[in-house]
């Protein structure tokens, strides 16, 4: 497990390292400033991002991805269990992924104002697709000798969906909440920073028009974090929901 972390580690390291050295060539931390100097500042600002920020946007993340799932998942059954929802809806997911979000968000900050959904909705739009397209090809790729198997034994159609339809599309379920979890985090940044009165993204924006290069940084190694225990509590969750795989 350890040697798993290894080579990854030292890379991590080599780039903070080579990053230290050229932020002190450059000399100028309203540009780029150090890891060493975004460090101090995370202390500095301790208390403002972790009881003021730091909660705004996990409300919109969370917020954001239950929403996303309860869609996705309902809109993959009835992509599911009718060809004709299939063929009308499935073109215009892919298509909504044409379209620049950051270019919507303005419009959702006229719509809602600088409440919590217009950031809300920013994270749904960014995280639908992978929840919805993964959850669906999961139903999908049921094996037909499996479904044969369900008929054969009289298994009413529920029986059918609980025992196999969600056992077998469960990987690909959590395969795509590791992509919209990450993805949450980004669509709130997006949020935050083009109109928000709290919020990393908010603060980080500020942080902008004052020149404070190492204030810019300090909310985005939250939102990195945030992403991150993210990722890995789904990998956690996985990892017992899908313990009869291994």
């Amino acid at each position: 497990m350890i040697r798993n972390y290894t080579a990854p580690s030292l890379l991590l390291l080599g780039l903070l390292i080579s990053w230290e050295i050229l932020a002190g060539f450059i000399d100028k931390p309203y540009l780029m400033p150090g890891p060493l100097a975004i460090t101090d500042k995370l202390i500095s600002l301790h208390s403002t991002l972790f009881f003021t920020h730091l909660p705004a946007t996990l409300e919109v993340v969370i917020t954001g991805l239950v929403i996303s799932t309860i869609l996705g998942v309902t809109v993959a059954i009835c992509m599911h269990r009718c060809p004709v929802i299939e063929r009308a809806l499935y073109p215009l997911l892919v298509i909504s992924q044409t379209i620049p979000i950051i270019a919507l968000a303005p419009i959702f900050v006229l719509w809602f104002g600088y409440s919590v959904w217009s950031k809300v909705v920013v994270t749904v739009l960014i995280t639908f697709f992978p929840i919805t397209v993964n959850m669906y090809d999961g139903l999908k790729s049921t094996p037909k000798e499996l479904k044969e198997l369900f008929q054969t034994m009289n298994a009413s159609p529920f029986a059918t969906f609980m025992k196999l339809y969600v056992p077998h599309s469960l990987p690909s379920f959590l395969s795509g909440m590791k992509v919209a979890v990450p993805l949450s985090v980004v669509g709130a940044a997006i949020g935050e920073w083009l109109g928000a009165e709290a919020g990393l993204g908010y603060f980080s924006r500020r942080m902008m028009t004052q020149f404070d290069g190492a204030g810019v940084f300090a909310p985005i190694v939250w939102l990195a974090l945030i992403g991150i225990i993210g990722f890995l509590l789904i990998t956690i969750l996985e990892r017992y929901l899908l313990r009869w795989r291994t």
